[in-house]
């Protein structure tokens, strides 16, 4: 069903052209599509403003973190810096495919991640002022949004989507299984707190991991099905 007109964006023209794809890959309304992309760099100063209060946020955990492994922690602020990047790379002419793919995964993981434990653990989470607790759980869910507009300028080449799945496949393994050096890395979580420290071999870790991996295989999924169902529109070219 088409929008009213009202619903349509002056100078649609310079926008890449919405391509006809299933729902579950591209879940937008076509408006929200162009106000995204229209308003690409407004945007990216949001996300680079998340990218910096995130890395605040981390802060404590940075503290009793080994720092060769600090490119693991923040995980959240560097999913908002890869769609921040990703969007003015599209905007400067200067598309990186491999980008494109990691600002993909993360939004969707990330976006969804943290949600899922605030509802998961919210008992936990009292701590948080009602405000914060609730900028958390729609901003990342706003993130998710944004990942559903890479899809209009980025095809998803299979080569681009291994670099993600190989950064956030990497992610998981020392966040929750393997962590190399020290402890696991994945963002802390309040229901892992005990008087002695933070102790992962409670359930919580599992909840925790569980989450994470599901949401890896889903972005995974969603970024090889958008790169399928682009090439059929296309005519099956490659």
């Amino acid at each position: 069903m088409a929008l009213p007109e009202r619903w349509d964006l002056p100078g649609r023209g310079d926008l890449p052209d919405p391509e006809d794809l299933p729902r579950y890959v591209a879940p937008l309304p076509r408006w929200l599509e162009d106000f995204g992309l229209r308003y690409a760099w407004a945007i990216v100063a949001i996300n680079l403003l998340g990218t910096a209060f995130g890395f605040y946020y981390y802060l404590p955990q940075f503290e009793f973190e080994p720092v060769v492994m600090w490119p693991f922690v923040p995980d959240s602020p560097v999913a908002t810096l890869f769609i921040a990047a990703s969007l003015a790379c599209w905007k400067l002419g200067r598309q990186r495919a491999w980008l494109d793919a990691l600002a993909f995964f993360g939004c969707i993981k990330l976006g969804l991640w943290t949600p899922y434990v605030l509802l998961a653990f919210g008992s936990d989470f009292s701590y948080l002022h009602w405000a914060m607790y609730n900028f958390l759980f729609w901003s990342h869910l706003g993130m998710v949004a944004e990942a559903f507009v890479i899809h209009r300028y980025s095809d998803f080449p299979v080569r681009a989507v291994a670099v993600a799945v190989g950064w956030y496949g990497l992610n998981d393994l020392v966040d929750y299984f393997v962590p190399v050096v020290g402890d696991p890395h994945h963002t802390t979580i309040p229901a892992e707190w005990t008087a002695a420290g933070y102790d992962h071999a409670l359930g919580a870790h599992d909840v925790a991991a569980a989450g994470a991996v599901v949401l890896t295989l889903a972005a995974t999924f969603l970024a090889l099905s958008t790169r399928v169902k682009k090439l059929e529109a296309k005519g099956g070219e490659t």
